[in-house]
């Protein structure tokens, strides 16, 4: 596979990790972070819409128990008088035990009627107290309410039209003037002579135009028309985020603008391969989240508890029906990393186009773990470190590399003219200066 140019997770069993021209051939082993809409579990973009199925409901019931009569021992025949009397004496006894237990019950009853007696007399109905006063205290710093209060104007739906049908996801407004950033396969559908409407939080809408794509990341920044004044969102960082913190993510799942909700980075650094239109595919240095994410909610914002954005969600695994159905959210959901987004973003931005980053060498996955090294192209970053054919990368910096996916992914993390370390199979390490290439615009 290619490093910078994925190209055939959308074919079954394609690995979809990119094409040689641009140093990461595909892969012959499926692979199993692919986002294909296939009738097997695997990775989807949850940006189409699926009706919700109903539960069936269950009644409970309880065990029946049934009463037994045991005979008396010894008893001697009665003549009808005594039956008569003993009959007598067990409608008394009934009786007796009935009035205890209503006279019980009444004593209960009549110690609440006595207790309300000491009042003025009139009864007590909730519906007749007034309500409690409105809440006015704003939402403590650090919590989902007050991240969701500070992001919410400043993500937006995006309803996207082309010659491959209709579409819808999400995205947010980094630029007052009406730049918005979101996923490549939320839009791309309106690449060629399509429609994208913007539609804001308060319910305006207008129409955006595709400034630039990068279908390697899956990153793409449109812009509102005749947009000014627009609430921005705050950027964090991904690079020193940790498992375990809480996130919130907000978009627009099965076209329901402005759902959040919330959950924890569950992984760093999954490299997660997805498949967009076409041969080329996306490998992302993903972060892993349980924040429920379902289909719309892509190029919508993952943000930390302070409201910063750290994260744009692209990505969901949802195991699907035989019928091929596309599945919702299963707690497995993936972001691209702000950092890596932001870098694409202002290069498209400043630029018109994206700017990858490459090592210009074939890689694939070694037998016994890392990534093996395959065609090193001439005059690329991989030949002037001195990487050969054969060589199996082990480590990228301190980072293990598995296979050749990790690779892929963790180039990708970092920006052109960058130096890094790769750690082979027998311990020697080659330091690489990472090359850059423009990737096609929109």
């Amino acid at each position: 596979m290619t490093e910078n140019d994925p190209s055939a997770a959308d074919k079954p069993g394609a690995s979809g990790t990119g094409s040689p021209e641009h140093g990461w051939p595909a892969q012959d082993a499926p692979n199993p972070w692919s986002a294909q809409g296939q009738a097997q579990p695997g990775y989807q973009y949850p940006d189409t819409q699926q009706p919700a199925q109903q539960s069936p409901q269950h009644g409970v019931h309880g065990p029946s128990y049934p009463t037994a009569t045991y005979p008396m021992q010894g008893a001697q025949p009665m003549t009808a008088d005594q039956q008569k009397r003993k009959g007598t004496a067990k409608l008394v006894a009934g009786v007796a035990v009935l009035a205890l237990l209503v006279g019980g019950g009444a004593g209960a009853v009549g110690g609440y009627l006595a207790g309300d007696s000491g009042s003025d007399g009139g009864s007590v109905n909730a519906l007749s107290e007034p309500p409690p006063s409105q809440q006015t205290s704003n939402a403590a710093p650090g919590t989902v309410e007050s991240a969701s209060q500070k992001l919410m104007p400043s993500v937006v739906q995006l309803q996207v039209e082309g010659q491959s049908g209709a579409g819808e996801g999400s995205g947010f407004i980094i630029s007052d003037d009406g730049y918005i950033l979101t996923n490549n396969h939320v839009v791309e559908g309106a690449a060629d002579g399509g429609k994208v409407t913007v539609v804001f939080q308060n319910g305006e809408r207008t129409e955006a135009s595709i400034v630039g794509r990068d279908p390697t990341t899956d990153i793409a920044v449109v812009r509102a028309d005749n947009a000014s004044n627009l609430p921005v969102v705050d950027l964090g960082r991904s690079d020193d985020l940790k498992v375990g913190q809480q996130v919130v993510a907000i978009g627009s799942p099965f076209e329901l603008a402005g759902t959040v909700t919330s959950g924890i980075v569950s992984s760093l650094h999954r490299p997660v391969s997805a498949g967009g239109s076409g041969d080329q595919t996306t490998v992302m240095d993903a972060i892993q989240t349980d924040a429920a994410i379902n289909p719309g909610n892509s190029g919508g914002p993952l943000a930390n508890m302070s409201g910063q954005v750290i994260g744009i969600n692209s990505v969901i695994y949802s195991p699907q029906s035989a019928s091929g159905g596309e599945g919702g959210n299963v707690g497995i959901g993936f972001a691209i990393p702000i950092d890596q987004a932001r870098r694409t973003a202002d290069d498209i931005i400043q630029n018109g186009h994206a700017t990858q980053t490459y090592i210009g060498a074939t890689v694939g996955d070694a037998p016994e773990g890392g990534a093996a090294i395959g065609e090193v192209m001439p005059g690329s970053p991989s030949e002037k470190a001195g990487l050969k054919a054969g060589d199996v990368v082990t480590k990228f910096d301190d980072r293990a590399v598995e296979d050749a996916n990790a690779l892929v992914a963790a180039v990708r993390t970092r920006a052109p003219g960058e130096q890094v370390t790769l750690t082979l199979k027998n311990n020697k390490t080659i330091e690489v200066t990472l090359g850059g290439q423009p990737v096609p615009g929109n």
